[in-house]
């Protein structure tokens, strides 16, 4: 019998079975529905831009048609391999900011930023060294990108001709400006959390990880979680757990296990046959997730990554040891920004450049050259929910994102000016020798209607969703601020799901730092 079952082998499972497998007395399952991370285009950074359309390491979600954006679907991909979303998202490496952990700790204590910093801490391998902010000698590794298009240094130039300071980190003392990401990448190459935390430890005897393993339902017994059943390789299994059951299957999946095993709405789990285990409502409510509009313009120079060839960018990569533009995360460059309608002292938009021009997630391919500018709106105040199809694993289910549902309004408002300020930073000086015609939106001359009208056409997610299994100290969240799930014994999640509100950027480090504070907590009983 295993003493942990961790289901969900991504950023936050990976990093569960690394540290509680460090006491050899302890015995670890760990249990991945996706394959192995063995494909190229996962470790060759610039890859991708290829596993956009790999629907074998992704689980290749919609949203329901969205009110608020012109009724249409949105594209959430979400990583289904070892590594989970880490194996396949940009690379970028970002951790927030101290006012997003203390507001956490305003309703979860023991999540403050003086209470978080030593995990990211422990977790980071940054090359350019330990100091008060950054660890050196962690497991995921943090490095400069060994190459960048020179488009990228365009971009920052203008961001500074728009009045933003150039930020050489943007996890150091302050996080507003531009610059170049640091990326989570050893060597050239992308190291994932998989990467990180699993492959030195494969070999240890008290580990066992199955992949192709997808899990149907967490059983019970005395109000306690006792193990979990799981299909693999046209099999079914139940597992028993001596200890506790550990659910990392992030945003989206773990609040639909939790319901497919009888934690939710009572109601709801009712219609659908799920027999109740314990009513609670706040499961797959609370979903937040950073909105997304890009700004495309055509570019006079063939520099961009848009007609580079792959058999050039093979040959750099393979066979001059890691160089060239395969090494590149493709959003190299970007930054923070506070506008004028912040709500408080954070920044409020994040910035991703792009020196290529990305439709439709990179699957709208255009022709020529060109270059794209992401921002988004980092505090949303919309909220969204997932909800049940149905009583069975295999069935994906339903996504209610909630964009720009806020009954204010300023949701949207944001997103006006995260286009204007998009737009306002590529008509800067620096772009003049590189910019073509614009192509989204079509037209220079919109007025915050317009806008507004582009925006719900062509907004997209960033790939950010969290929230959905709340963790705080109130008995409406979903688990306690130790992560343990209410009214049940044995049972844990985490991942993304737990957040309360969104960090203040990308979301794989706070991911990371929330497992390796977990893993602290389980240990700890």
């Amino acid at each position: 019998m295993y003493d942990y079952i961790i289901i969900g082998a991504g950023s936050a499972g990976c990093v569960l079975a690394h540290r509680l497998s460090e006491d050899p007395a302890v015995k670890v399952l760990l249990l991945e529905a996706g394959p192995r991370d063995w494909h190229p285009y996962i470790h060759m950074p610039a890859g991708l831009a290829k596993l956009v359309n790999r629907k074998g390491v992704n689980w290749d979600y919609q949203t329901a048609p969205e009110p608020q954006l012109d009724g249409r679907r949105l594209w959430w991909p979400r990583g289904k391999v070892l590594g989970g979303s880490s194996a396949i998202n940009a690379m970028c490496y970002v951790r927030g900011v101290p006012g997003d952990y203390d507001r956490w700790a305003q309703g979860a204590r023991g999540w403050d930023w003086a209470s978080v910093l030593p995990y990211f801490r422990r977790a980071e391998a940054n090359t350019r060294g330990a100091d008060a902010l950054h660890g050196g000698d962690g497991p995921l590794a943090v490095d400069d990108l060994r190459y960048h298009n020179p488009l990228s240094e365009v971009f920052i130039a203008a961001a500074e001709q728009a009045g933003l300071a150039r930020n050489p980190d943007f996890n150091g003392p302050q996080q507003a400006g531009v610059g170049l990401y640091q990326v989570t990448q050893r060597d050239g190459a992308r190291c994932s959390a998989a990467t990180a935390y699993l492959a030195p430890i494969r070999g240890r005897p008290n580990l066992t990880v199955h992949t192709g393993a997808l899990v149907n339902r967490i059983t019970f017994a005395g109000g306690r979680a006792s193990g979990v059943t799981y299909a693999m390789h046209g099999r079914a299994f139940h597992q028993p757990a001596a200890r506790e059951v550990i659910l990392s299957g992030g945003a989206i999946n773990s609040p639909q296990l939790l319901m497919l095993s009888g934690i939710g709405p009572a109601d709801a789990l009712r219609r659908l046959g799920i027999a109740v285990v314990h009513d609670s409502p706040g499961v797959g409510a609370n979903l937040q997730d950073h909105l997304d509009i890009c700004t495309l313009y055509h570019c006079t120079r063939p520099v961009s990554y848009d007609r580079t060839s792959e058999l050039r960018l093979a040959f750099d990569y393979y066979l001059r040891g890691h160089r060239g533009p395969g090494t590149s995360n493709l959003a190299e460059a970007g930054g923070f920004w506070r506008s004028p309608l912040a709500a408080d002292e954070r920044c409020d938009v994040q910035f991703h450049f792009v020196p290529a021009m990305l439709d439709d997630h990179g699957r709208h391919r255009l022709p020529g050259d060109g270059y794209t500018l992401h921002a988004c709106f980092l505090h949303p105040r919309s909220r969204g929910r997932i909800v049940l199809a149905s009583n069975r694993a295999s069935d994906k289910p339903r996504i209610e994102a909630g964009y720009l549902s806020d009954a204010e309004g300023f949701d949207l408002r944001m997103m006006v000016e995260c286009a204007r300020i998009s737009r306002h930073i590529l008509q800067q000086p620096a772009f003049a020798p590189y910019r073509g015609a614009p192509i989204f939106p079509a037209r220079e001359d919109l007025d915050d209607a317009a806008l507004a009208a582009f925006v719900r056409a062509k907004a997209e997610t960033v790939y950010h969703p969290v929230g959905t299994c709340r963790m705080g100290d109130d008995a409406a969240a979903v688990v306690d601020a130790a992560l343990r799930v209410r009214g049940v014994d044995g049972l844990r999640v985490v991942d993304a799901s737990v957040m309360p509100a969104l960090p203040s950027g990308n979301t794989n480090a706070p991911t990371i730092m929330i497992a390796e504070r977990a893993a602290d907590l389980i240990r700890a009983g």
